[in-house]
């Protein structure tokens, strides 16, 4: 299985996914820049945490007009997984893969800490390998990660399933505790918590490992 993680001006991520992808699943993993144009070697695409172009306007902002992005859409619109974490989260907001926005934490200030999750949604690509409602910690580390959307694209968020994690205890107000989201087809998720940073128990946790089991899982039953 080949993963393609994104690397931006700013992503400071990248290599965290790296070597979470090469060295604790197993697999291959390469790291691609913004220029470019062709992923259709790959059979995942990594968005990672960071500061895009510095995050200026806003987070997500300039970054959706990166050349890479043409491919992403291409491939997102073909079927084939997408994630997006934490800075990724926001691009794939702006570049309309995702519906609402990222928004200023609720306390105005960056958060840096474990957050307790349940997993809300466990019949998708990217939680397969979880169950409903189970109780995982991911750490977090933004200060743009109040999710916001209104209420009709909640409600279609809510009857669609669209919703895979929610805070246990909304540290940055996000609407309806979302801590991260899928689009309609299942195909592309967005999420504040950091995965790749609990795949190993010195990390003080392996939650994050089964994100990519599940898609690797997802691709086995494919090929």
């Amino acid at each position: 299985m080949k993963f393609a993680v994104v690397s931006f001006p700013g992503s400071n991520c990248d290599e965290d996914l790296y070597y979470a992808i090469t060295d604790d699943l197993h697999e291959d993993a390469t790291i691609v820049p913004h220029t470019t144009t062709d992923l259709t070697e790959f059979d995942v695409i990594l968005i990672p945490g960071g500061f895009s172009y510095g995050d200026y306007l806003r987070g997500g902002a300039i970054a959706k007009f990166a050349p890479v992005m043409a491919a992403v859409k291409a491939f997102a619109q073909a079927g084939k997984p997408v994630l997006g974490i934490c800075n990724g989260f926001q691009i794939l907001t702006e570049a309309g893969l995702l519906p609402g926005t990222l928004q200023h934490n609720r306390q105005m200030r960056f958060i840096c800490e474990p957050e307790p999750l349940l997993v809300e949604n466990s019949q998708t690509m990217f939680t397969a390998a979880f169950q409903d409602q189970q109780q995982i910690t991911l750490p977090i580390a933004h200060g743009e990660g109040n999710y916001y959307c209104d209420d009709a694209t909640l409600a279609k968020l809510r009857d669609r399933h669209q919703i895979a994690f929610t805070y246990q205890h909304n540290p940055n107000g996000s609407v309806s505790d979302i801590a991260g989201i899928t689009n309609e087809a299942g195909n592309v998720l967005g999420m504040m918590p950091h995965p790749e940073r609990a795949v190993e128990a010195i990390q003080g946790g392996t939650d994050g490992l089964l994100v990519f089991k599940s898609l690797l899982q997802a691709h086995l039953r494919t090929v």
